[in-house]
């Protein structure tokens, strides 16, 4: 099954009470995982760092980044308190780490086995290093990324997993790893890359769809998609298409303040979305093209059969003049209606009569 991840985000808006809502919305529209963003505003940004266009556009206020994110942090009894909701619930909690701080808090206090790079850090080699060395499952987001920034990347987690704790970082020595059997051994096992186009929203024509065909095949890894369209119309594509993940970003009304509402869904939009990959999913199949158990029963009232256009005594020879072809099926396949002309008649028909020579 594909695994549904509900972006939670920032859409909390540093609210604890929306936080366990979004949990709660969450769950309720059959996400697999909910998750968040845990990050310092102080470790993430410099005081001058300017907001994104779409930031100042959603949010209708130009301010710097450090602001905005400082009213959006959670604390860290907040998470504690998310994790055992989630736990209570039967959701996975997930959350992405913006700096090595929440990183270790993530891993070594709340004791996640899974953890997100976003499409900003899969540069950040050492922030991703770290990620690797906690020997974590991965999922890698590649917004605005190059393939050969993808291999960068996948060079680094291969050299966390696998290179001696001793050993030191280079570049020389992530491509190594990357090409050593061991290295990519590890990437199979334990990371999933998704295609991202980082735009909120994103526009149709800069989707790109194919270019998560393009990662899984490249890397042979396990590949998904990270939605910031509108709508639900291309997370469903995605599956189609055999995303093994799909992210998407929710809120509880897109009318909020704040950053990432607008580019979000509502909590029904999440569920018809949950509900149509769950669909498009049974709808895929086993690709072997085969009479289903529902269509066998109909072969014999939509197919045909030969049947007598006229009168045909025993004896006299089958022709196009007095063989036709109609339904049901259960006679004679049409397919044998060359070997019958001019053949002598078994017995005798009537008009209409399936022929059963």
């Amino acid at each position: 099954m594909t695994l549904i991840i509900a972006e939670a985000g920032v859409n909390h808006n540093g609210d604890e009470k929306l936080a366990f809502e979004l949990v709660d919305a969450a769950h309720k529209a059959g996400a697999d995982i909910v998750k968040f963003q845990t990050f310092k505003a102080k470790n993430l940004v410099t005081e001058d760092a300017v907001q994104a266009e779409y930031q100042v556009t959603n949010t209708q206020k130009q301010e710097s980044q450090l602001a905005m994110l400082s009213r959006l942090e959670l604390s860290y009894d907040v998470h504690h308190q998310l994790v055992a909701h989630c736990q209570h619930l039967g959701i996975e909690f997930l959350s992405t780490a913006f700096d090595s701080e929440s990183l270790d808090f993530l891993v070594n206090h709340l004791g996640l086995k899974r953890l997100k790079i976003p499409s900003g850090e899969i540069t950040n080699a050492p922030l991703v290093l770290e990620h690797a060395r906690t020997g974590c499952d991965l999922i890698v987001s590649t917004g605005m990324a190059t393939l050969a920034e993808v291999e960068a990347v996948l060079g680094v987690i291969a050299f966390g997993y696998t290179a001696d704790e001793n050993a030191a970082p280079s570049e020389m020595a992530f491509q190594q790893a990357y090409a050593s059997e061991n290295g990519q051994q590890a990437l199979k096992e334990k990371v999933t890359i998704l295609h991202c186009t980082t735009e909120y929203p994103a526009p149709m024509g800069e989707i790109n769809l194919r270019a998560m065909d393009t990662l899984g095949q490249a890397f042979e890894l396990p590949a998904g998609y990270s939605d910031h369209s509108e709508g639900i119309t291309i997370p469903i594509a995605a599956v189609a298409r055999g995303a093994v993940l799909i992210e998407k970003h929710f809120t509880l009304d897109k009318n909020m303040e704040g950053p990432d509402h607008k580019a979000s869904l509502e909590p029904q939009e999440l569920g018809a979305m949950v509900q149509a990959i769950r669909q498009v999913e049974i709808a895929l199949g086993t690709g072997v093209k085969t009479p289903t158990v529902s269509e066998v029963k109909n072969k014999s009232v939509a197919r045909k059969s030969l049947v007598a256009a006229q009168p045909i005594k025993a004896g006299e020879r089958f022709t196009i003049d007095n063989l036709t072809i109609k339904r049901p099926g259960s006679g004679m396949s049409p397919y044998r209606f060359w070997d019958l002309l001019e053949k002598p008649a078994n017995k005798t028909y009537q008009v209409g009569e399936l022929i059963v020579e």
